[in-house]
C-alpha cells in the first residue's frame, strides 16, 4: 500500500501540470481557435505532452546520476536547496520571464516550447519527492531507478494529458478563451506554494 501512494502523487503531480494553462491547454485551445480547427487543438496535444515529458525525464535522469554519486540524504538536501532557490526566483520573476511562442507555431516548435516552459516552470523538480521514494523501494540499483523514473514520467504525463486534453475539449467547444475571465484562477501563485512545499518535503523528509 505504501508504495501505491507515490504513483498517486505523480498521477495528482500530472492532472495538477494537465490543469495549469502555463503547461499548454491553454495555448492549444487558442491556437485552435486562432485556426478555426478543432483537428489543430487535438493536433497539439502531442507535441504539448512531448515537449513536457522530456522536460521532467531530463530533471529525473539528472536526479538518477547524482544518486549514483551521492547518499540519499545529501541528495535529497543538494534538491531541496535547488527547489528552494528556484521556488525564490519564480516568486520575484517568474510571472515576468515567460517562454514566448507565436501562432504560427509548427509542432516542432510547439513540442520544444512545453519542453521550455516546464523547464522554466520547474515541473520536473516536483517530482522528486515521489521519485525517490519508489528508487528507495527498488532494490535492483541504478537500472531499477531508470526504469522506475522512465515509469514514473509515463503515469506522470498521461495523467496530465488526459487532463489538457478534457480542458482544451470544454474550453474550445462551449467556454471560449472570453469565457474564462469571469473564472480564472492564479496559478502562478499555486504553483510557486506547491513548488515550495515539494523543497520542505525533502528538507524535513
Amino acid at each position: 500500500m505504501m508504495d501505491f501512494w507515490p504513483w498517486l502523487s505523480l498521477a495528482g503531480l500530472g492532472a495538477f501540470h494537465g490543469a495549469n494553462p502555463a503547461m499548454g491547454w491553454l495555448f492549444a485551445v487558442a491556437l485552435g481557435l486562432h485556426r478555426q480547427s478543432a483537428r489543430t487543438v487535438w493536433l497539439s496535444l502531442l507535441p504539448i505532452a512531448v515537449g513536457h515529458a522530456a522536460s521532467i525525464a531530463t530533471v529525473l535522469a539528472v536526479m538518477v546520476a547524482f544518486g549514483a554519486v551521492m547518499d540519499l540524504r545529501s541528495l535529497q538536501l543538494v534538491a531541496a536547496a535547488f527547489i528552494l532557490a528556484f521556488t525564490g526566483y519564480l516568486a520575484i520573476y517568474g510571472h515576468r520571464h515567460r517562454v514566448r511562442v507565436g501562432m504560427r507555431a509548427g509542432m516542432a516548435g510547439l513540442a520544444a516550447w512545453s519542453f521550455l516552459m516546464a523547464t522554466s516552470h520547474g515541473a520536473g523538480l516536483m517530482l522528486v519527492p515521489s521519485v525517490l521514494s519508489l528508487c528507495l523501494a527498488d532494490q535492483a540499483g541504478m537500472a531499477g531507478s531508470l526504469s522506475v523514473s522512465l515509469a514514473a514520467v509515463a503515469v506522470h504525463t498521461g495523467a496530465m494529458l488526459t487532463v489538457i486534453a478534457a480542458i482544451a475539449l470544454v474550453v474550445f467547444s462551449w467556454l471560449g478563451l472570453a469565457g474564462l475571465r469571469s473564472a480564472w484562477i492564479n496559478f502562478d501563485r499555486l504553483w510557486t506554494l506547491a513548488l515550495g512545499a515539494t523543497g520542505i518535503i525533502l528538507l524535513v523528509w
